[in-house]
């Protein structure tokens, strides 16, 4: 409300660096235990958005494109319980540099809410995982929700490093830009359909989400996906995590913090 008045209108890029920058410095000033519930919180929502795209995915028959695109419409359902729900999710908080780089967040704050967030994440993802496992969802379709999450992983796991990385860094680009793109908004519809665009675009894409990840090769192992290992898990999570840092740290908060709030002697 300005002047008495509503402001339905989208803040303006300048407004939103500063609400991001804001609400970075919240987040880590949060609690340990309040931020790993959070975190916990976010696996969990973020694991939603996966099963929902398992499902949808499977035997549809759209072809490769559509199939991609709906079952990206589906996965988005995850960061909406994020936002809207909220919770703490390791790659939206990448935007968390913005703070740190115009000096009102100090690096040891920054790196303890990326640790017991991304440790949430991981706890919140691996427990969905294990509990659809035990549910018998992966048997509907006579089975075919299970084959899906089992090619899922295998392919994951066959993505080189360097692969990995670069396609942690354009995802996070977006899932950042998603973010961002909620903090112009006024209503929930506004966040929602900021949401839905670019989380579509990178799940089409085949872009890589490391807490996305943390279900979805858990569950495909589960499942009983041959040549899937905590060895080749690890070994594709380190890579994401870092291109997720690189994609939502940098080339997006570092990006619009020397655009918008980096002064002139700085």
């Amino acid at each position: 409300m300005i002047d008495g008045q509503f402001r339905i209108d989208a803040y303006a890029p300048a407004e939103i660096a500063a609400r991001v920058e804001s609400s970075g410095v919240s987040k880590v000033n949060l609690p340990i235990l309040q931020t790993l519930v959070l975190g916990i919180l976010a696996g969990a929502f973020i694991a939603f958005g996966a099963m929902f795209y398992t499902l949808v995915i499977t035997d549809n028959g759209l072809g490769f494109g559509l199939s991609r695109l709906v079952g990206g419409i589906a996965f988005s359902l995850g960061l909406i319980l994020v936002v809207i729900g909220g919770a703490e999710l390791f790659t939206g908080n990448s935007l968390i540099v913005i703070g740190w780089a115009d000096g009102k967040i100090t690096s040891k704050k920054l790196l303890r809410n990326w640790f017991w967030v991304y440790i949430g994440n991981f706890i919140g993802a691996g427990v969905m995982a294990g509990m659809v496992s035990l549910s018998g969802v992966m048997d509907a379709g006579g089975g075919a929700v299970a084959k899906t999450a089992i090619s899922i992983a295998q392919t994951k796991m066959a993505i080189p490093s360097i692969e990995a990385f670069l396609r942690g860094i354009l995802c996070n680009v977006l899932v950042c830009l998603a973010v961002w793109l909620c903090f112009a908004a006024h209503t929930v519809s506004g966040k929602i359909l900021s949401i839905v665009f670019p989380i579509s675009a990178f799940v089409a894409l085949g872009f890589e989400h490391s807490v996305a990840n943390m279900y979805l090769i858990p569950v495909g192992y589960l499942a009983g996906a041959a040549g899937v290992s905590i060895d080749g898990f690890i070994a594709n999570l380190i890579p994401v995590t870092l291109g997720n840092i690189a994609g939502g740290g940098v080339l997006v908060a570092l990006i619009y913090w020397i655009v918008y709030l980096r002064k002139p002697e700085q």
